[in-house]
């Protein structure tokens, strides 16, 4: 079974860390998404960028508008993906534990929100 996992941040808390406080905790990423991914059950994982690129698609009076920006209502932002091939929830979860998301950040406000994918298609 695949499992999407998204990693959120709160915005408004993150800039609320200091500097330092932001590259001390950013700096213990790379060991933890190393760590995940060396279960080898990591299929995609992904950081995603600044949210000023961001655009959002709705099907407006039959036509797709666009709009510049996030702008769905929510005070947690996804701020990365990944997708985790698991045998059952146990074991995505316990992979998923192991994101920077479910173990740091608690000051920037970091969850991770572990999602069971009824379709994937990859090329």
């Amino acid at each position: 079974m695949k499992y999407l996992g998204l990693a959120y941040f709160t915005p408004e808390k993150f800039a609320a860390m200091s500097p330092g406080d932001i590259e001390g905790l950013v700096s213990q990423c790379p060991a933890l998404d190393e760590k995940m991914r060396a279960t080898g059950k990591v299929l995609v994982s992904a950081s995603l960028g600044d949210r000023d690129g961001w655009a959002t698609l709705r099907p407006r009076g039959g036509r797709t508008h666009v709009s510049d920006g996030p702008y769905a209502e929510s005070k947690e932002v996804v701020g990365g993906l990944f997708i985790i091939e698991a045998d059952d929830r146990d074991e995505a979860l316990r992979i998923a534990s192991m994101h920077p998301a479910a173990t740091l950040g608690e000051e920037g406000g970091w969850a991770v929100e572990l999602i069971p994918m009824d379709f994937f298609l990859a090329r």
